[in-house]
């Protein structure tokens, strides 16, 4: 069974910073697009950031400088650098692996992690 376990989740500070990890077990993440989604109460889920199976990354507007996505392929595990957090960053933070093989689409969720900014 395919598992997507997020950790680093935690209470920061305004102005701190938290790496999040998601760590993929039955698939390979470089073969995946993969991408981290944020819930806050009472809000739809948004997706954060993204990173394709060639590499490239893409960011809502409201992380653009702040968060940085990666993929280490050796521990096939996709991170979420959180710098210079913000309390409206405050959110249950999910990670997504995404497919389409053979026009079969195959789309994975882990549990969720939750990042609380506050003072």
């Amino acid at each position: 069974q395919v598992q997507l376990v997020e950790s680093g989740g935690g209470l920061v500070q305004p102005g701190g910073s938290l790496r999040l990890s998601c760590a993929a077990s039955r698939i390979i993440v470089s073969s995946y697009a993969m991408s981290w989604y944020r819930q806050a109460p009472g809000k739809q889920r948004e997706l954060v950031a993204g990173i394709t199976r060639d590499g490239t990354t893409n960011y809502d507007d409201s992380v653009k400088g702040r968060f940085t996505i990666s993929r280490d392929n050796a521990q096939n595990t996709v991170y979420l650098q959180m710098l210079s957090l913000k309390p409206e960053d405050t959110a249950v933070y999910y990670c997504n692996a995404h497919r389409l093989l053979y026009a079969r689409e195959y789309d994975y969720w882990g549990q969720g992690t939750q990042v609380t900014v506050s003072s």
